[in-house]
């Protein structure tokens, strides 16, 4: 090719030509973020009121100013305040501030899988919990701590005889023994409290099923009755309350959202009310069944993707900073 030679397209079809386009001014378009919705530096000696308030109101953080205001309102109004609790909230050391939100009227009821109150009772006897699962499995010694078995056993077999649910039988065993560290449980302290705490157990997910002083039978009665009780705590949603799912990716979005099928089918109304998620990672049930299905036209779900012991701690503190 010559030095001066210009090389043309092969290709039929040309590039389309801007010349003609509409444009308008930016000062006449509709934008979805705004200088005066900006954060605002916190100086350092401000209140945590005052560092929620200088959150952008965008997106999450707004979701959260959001949140964090309905809650205050239905604690104000009285409403129900349902915590549905995976038991990795207890394992990272968050009983304390769960204690304190029961203690100050911040929590109404609480729902836990079989896995919480294993590590709440470790706590209260040992002042530790988690074992090392790798470790332990190798020699066949994962979850063979012989107290765990027979105090959570003889429980759930009490409740079964009497009639009364799975949470509130342990809560009452812990709550009237002399174990060393009882001032750490949850359920010792909601029995005290008169809070309902439910147990939502799918057999064969927890150690304790394995131990000799299982029973089956009063294990799925007394864990089907409070699912009965859960239910009945859900019904209380109804006009603004508020049911925060923290650490369960599958058995408590799945028990929430029958819960709400099961309250909505006897003729209850549940409207009107909100639900959160509290996680480390975004989850497919917890998404469907906790912020959308039960929701859809009658209130509005959110989602907070944070580690456990950091992000609920900032919310427990928050609550209280009105």
């Amino acid at each position: 090719m010559a030095v001066n030679e210009v090389m043309m397209s092969k290709y039929q079809v040309k590039p389309l030509n801007p010349d003609n386009l509409k444009t308008y001014s930016l000062k006449e378009r509709g934008s979805k973020v705004s200088a005066a919705d900006f954060s605002r530096v916190c100086a350092p000696e401000a209140s945590l009121k005052e560092f929620i308030d200088s959150l952008p109101n965008i997106l999450g953080a707004q979701d959260f100013k959001d949140f964090l205001g309905f809650y205050q309102v239905a604690r104000g109004k009285q409403k129900a305040r349902i915590w549905g609790m995976g038991a990795h909230v207890i394992k990272v050391g968050l009983n304390p501030v769960l204690i304190d939100l029961l203690k100050t009227g911040w929590i109404s009821g609480l729902a836990l899988n079989g896995a919480g109150i294993i590590h709440d009772f470790e706590l209260a006897l040992v002042g530790q919990t988690s074992e090392d699962v790798g470790a332990q499995i190798k020699a066949g010694e994962f979850g063979m701590a012989r107290e765990t078995g027979k105090f959570l056993n003889a429980a759930i077999r009490e409740a079964a005889d009497e009639d009364i649910g799975l949470g509130e039988t342990v809560g009452r065993a812990l709550a009237g023994s002399n174990l060393p560290h009882v001032e750490l449980s949850l359920l010792a302290t909601a029995y005290d409290l008169n809070i309902p705490v439910t147990v939502h157990v799918a057999i064969g997910t927890d150690t304790i099923h394995f131990h000799p002083d299982c029973d089956g039978r009063a294990l799925g009665k007394a864990t089907l009755r409070d699912f009965y009780l859960f239910s009945s705590l859900v019904r209380e949603l109804d006009n603004g309350g508020v049911y925060l799912n923290a650490g369960s990716a599958v058995v408590l979005p799945e028990v929430f959202l029958k819960a709400v099928s099961y309250v909505r089918n006897l003729g209850f109304p549940l409207k009107g009310f909100k639900t959160a998620v509290f996680d480390f990672l975004h989850h497919y049930r917890p998404d469907q069944n906790v912020v959308k299905r039960p929701l859809e036209g009658e209130g509005k779900g959110y989602y907070f993707i944070g580690q456990h012991e950091i992000l609920i701690p900032l919310f427990a503190a928050a609550l209280k900073s009105v």
